[in-house]
């Protein structure tokens, strides 16, 4: 389980006046959600929309430190709704199905966009373009409940947002075939097993599993978060330890000069000198 909530002192708060995406934060943790369990939280244009404003939001707080998304019961994220792509009325023209594209995927790449560190708590159906969404977090944790379905060639459409690309890299070409190419569903415990997922828990402890993880990052500067995120990312076109080394020291040596560090050296000489 995760350790102990940042000594910051404890404040609740609700972002926005949202219908399709609600955003509470609790000390360094902002959790998203996307709320429209009816139609089992499947994206839409006015849903990115919130996404993109409540994100703005996010990542403008100084007092977070990281980020949960999840989905309001009984579903994670049951795709992208693509009515869109065949509206007459919209005077739609050749090449105008791109756009189309592109549109309903600035939900989940605004998250991707993100500095700050993100955990998706997958707690039920992730299907589609709702799996686009779980795989664009740095982590997933599944609950036991969860459903990894690609569905793409099953509703005739080519995968898009760049998902076998992230699902090659994040879980290898074998287990990216077996759910795209011949639809296998990957349940939470499988998730876990075929290193989809950090961790499967129970349902009912999901989303407190994830919270109180991403409260690990609150016990460093957010500045300290924020760049070690970066370098993570930056680090991934790296070949070789020597040139990681180098790209690391820089900010290493950045954050040994940092108060919050001499803080904590101090404490430790302290404790070794008693």
């Amino acid at each position: 389980m995760a350790g102990p909530m940042s000594s910051r002192p404890a404040f609740h708060a609700k972002l926005g006046d949202m219908s399709l995406v609600t955003v509470e934060i609790t000390e360094s943790v902002a959790t998203m959600t996307l709320n429209d369990p009816k139609r089992r939280n499947a994206v839409t244009l006015a849903m990115c929309d919130e996404i993109s404003a409540a994100m703005d939001e996010i990542d403008h707080n100084q007092a977070v430190h990281a980020i949960v998304v999840t989905g309001a019961a009984p579903a994670f994220c049951a795709g992208a709704d693509l009515t869109h792509l065949d509206n007459p009325a919209s005077g739609q023209t050749a090449g105008s199905e791109e756009d189309g594209l592109v549109a309903i995927y600035e939900g989940f790449l605004r998250i991707g966009r993100s500095p700050l560190p993100t955990i998706a708590a997958v707690n039920g159906a992730a299907v589609g373009a709702g799996m686009n969404l779980a795989l664009i977090c740095d982590v997933r944790i599944a609950g036991r409940s969860a459903r990894f379905d690609d569905r793409f060639l099953q509703i005739g459409i080519h995968p898009g947002g760049g998902h076998t690309w992230m699902l090659q890299n994040i879980c290898g070409p074998q287990t990216a075939a077996a759910a795209v190419l011949f639809s296998e569903v990957i349940d939470g415990p499988e998730a876990e097993r075929l290193g989809l997922a950090y961790r499967c828990v129970e349902d009912d402890k999901l989303l407190d599993y994830c919270q109180e993880m991403a409260a690990r990052a609150g016990s460093a500067p957010r500045q300290l978060v924020v760049r070690t995120k970066q370098t993570m990312v930056e680090i991934r076109d790296v070949t070789g330890q020597q040139a990681a080394m180098h790209m690391e020291l820089g900010p290493q040596a950045a954050s040994a000069r940092h108060p919050a560090f001499k803080k904590k050296l101090a404490a430790l000489k302290a404790k070794i000198s008693s």
